[in-house]
């Protein structure tokens, strides 16, 4: 069982390429490509129209390798007996040889769309930078057919998933040799996202995704010789009383995610221990008693004391989670956590982490998020659909939410609580920020989609609830016999 997707820059996939080339003939690779492409396109007609022959298909080409791809692809449709037509954006540069394969299987050109059943985006490869040019931003706004990308999207961009201006937004998208960052950081653009492989020899990543299962195979569950002690101990400093629901989330999600135990120091005593009274609370740190990490900061406040309790949680040697108020507290004195030698994981969103760094994350959200992990020396997990997740010397890591249903009030809470149990039970915090965030995100679309407001936005508290069975279907993907009782740390 792999424990990571891999995703691959444009530089690490054109060298892989430029090798692959001494290795095969002239025009394997594409062909490779354009064939895995071509099945991919009939599995949708198959899917979508109940057949493949018949059926028509246009192809929107751009200059270069990328509209080689598609046309290839035309012409192995041809031999299927679809109708294919190609709108050639740029006739003059387009791909010779894939051009006259299509011409050669009867395929046609035209200058306009003409009501397919499909689309296929080949406008722009991974060379392509900037949103779509004003004729091809127009054909595709005009499109109503399913649109089926080569690689990536055209118009957004393939290492860092920016949109900045119009572009493709595709039902399924073929990835040619190896899945790019565009394939993780912009989802949502790419639909569906299909492997193609070609015989790419590629480097080690610099940017990955723990794979469903391994999460679940390595969730910290109780093992024969485990008690309420030897689980994971969690530490909760959160909430005050203008928030005193921040503290009932965070502690609600540590309960909910496994922990042998939770102690809870803070204001919200009464509202923690009214809805959870397996909990251990205390109105102060120092009376919480052992416990094996902490989580500080949601609503908690920025006044002195809860500077105070932030000082004195940071001044243990146990792993520690930043999140809310307490970044804010961060944001003034860094220098807070910058001499820890005790691991220390920051949550920030894009506010938070402009507040913490002084400038916004930009477009280019891995090297933001990696380059204040390498700065602070500590583990950054920046949310958004996409959450990133980087620590000192490490591949930064990335979880697709698949889906936005996570972006409602106390959702951050409940992250950091489940984070916090994690690393209690002795997980690494690279890998405990990016299992958590998968779980969460899991609880957040099985909130969504198994209560009886199917479909309908949730509330944070229901993500808690749900938190056991994302879990379960992590630890149900898992082979039994690869199922350990402690995560990697």
């Amino acid at each position: 069982m792999s424990a990571l997707r891999s995703y691959f820059t444009v530089g690490e996939v054109r060298a892989a390429e430029a090798e692959l080339f001494t290795r095969v003939p002239e025009g394997v690779p594409m062909r490779r490509a354009a064939h895995g492409l071509a099945t991919v396109v009939a599995g949708e007609l198959r899917e979508r129209c109940g057949g493949v022959t018949g059926r028509a298909v246009t192809l929107l080409v751009g200059s270069g390798d990328n509209g080689g791809d598609a046309l290839w692809a035309g012409a192995f449709l041809r031999r299927r007996g679809v109708a294919v037509t190609a709108v050639l954006l740029d006739p003059a540069r387009a791909h010779t040889k894939g051009l006259a394969a299509l011409r050669k299987a009867g395929g046609r050109v035209t200058d306009r769309v003409e009501a397919p059943d499909l689309v296929v985006d080949g406008i722009v490869g991974i060379s392509g930078r900037g949103g779509l040019r004003p004729h091809a931003a127009k054909l595709v706004a005009a499109l109503h057919a399913p649109i089926v990308a080569a690689d990536l999207p055209s118009g957004v961009d393939p290492d860092t998933g920016a949109v900045d201006g119009p572009a493709v937004r595709a039902d399924v998208t073929v990835a040619f040799g190896a899945y790019k960052p565009v394939h993780a950081l912009a989802a949502v653009q790419c639909g569906r996202i299909e492997l193609v492989p070609i015989g790419l020899r590629l480097p080690e990543p610099s940017l990955g995704a723990l794979e469903p299962a391994s999460i679940g195979a390595t969730w910290p569950v109780p093992g024969p010789a485990d008690d309420k002690y030897t689980g994971g101990v969690t530490g909760v400093c959160a909430g005050s009383a203008t928030y005193p629901g921040a503290a009932v989330l965070c502690v609600g999600a540590a309960v909910a995610a496994t922990s042998g135990m939770v102690r809870y120091a803070g204001s919200a005593v009464d509202e923690v221990l009214n809805r959870f009274p397996e909990v251990i609370a205390t109105r102060r740190v120092a009376d919480a008693g052992r416990v094996q990490s902490w989580v500080f900061g949601p609503g908690a406040g920025t006044g002195a004391v809860a500077r105070e309790r932030l000082a004195e949680i940071l001044s243990t040697e146990l792993p520690v989670v930043v999140d809310a108020d307490g970044l804010t507290l961060l944001a003034a004195e860094p220098d807070m956590v910058r001499n820890r030698t005790a691991a220390t994981v920051l949550t920030p969103h894009a506010g938070e982490f402009a507040r913490l760094t002084g400038c916004p994350v930009g477009a280019d959200r891995v090297a933001a998020v990696r380059d204040l992990a390498e700065s602070w020396q500590v583990t950054v997990l920046l949310k958004g659909r996409a959450t990133l997740v980087a620590a000192p010397e490490r591949s930064v890591l990335v979880n697709e939410a698949g889906g936005s249903w996570a972006a409602t009030a106390g959702a951050g809470d409940v992250l950091s609580g489940v984070l916090a149990a994690v690393l209690a039970a002795g997980g690494d915090p690279w890998w405990s920020a990016a299992a958590a965030a998968r779980v969460h995100a899991l609880a957040a679309n099985l909130a969504a989609h198994t209560d009886a407001s199917a479909g309908a936005p949730i509330s944070s508290s229901r993500l808690v609830t749900h938190l056991p069975e994302a879990i379960g279907v992590l630890r149900r993907l898992a082979s039994p016999d690869r199922a350990q009782s402690r995560p990697p740390g």
